[in-house]
């Protein structure tokens, strides 16, 4: 009876080619949401160095007028 009873060692080809392809698919999400929020960061850095610079020319040309009048 015991010859009949198989002792199953390892993986088969199809279960790891199958752990490899599920791997490959979140791989690639990853990379994606990553691509995804690099983009929106040099987005949003770009706006606020704009923003920034505005604020430098406001001031400028307020200083400018404070030393018009004395100030």
């Amino acid at each position: 009876m015991r010859r009949l009873i198989k002792s199953r060692r390892g993986f088969t080809l199809v279960e790891i080619v199958l752990v490899i392809a599920i791997i490959i698919i979140l791989a690639s999400v990853t990379a994606l949401s990553v691509a995804d929020i690099l983009n929106r960061q040099k987005a949003a850095s770009t706006s606020v160095q704009n923003a920034v610079s505005s604020a430098k020319e406001n001031i400028s040309v307020r200083e400018n007028k404070l030393s018009a009048y004395g100030f």
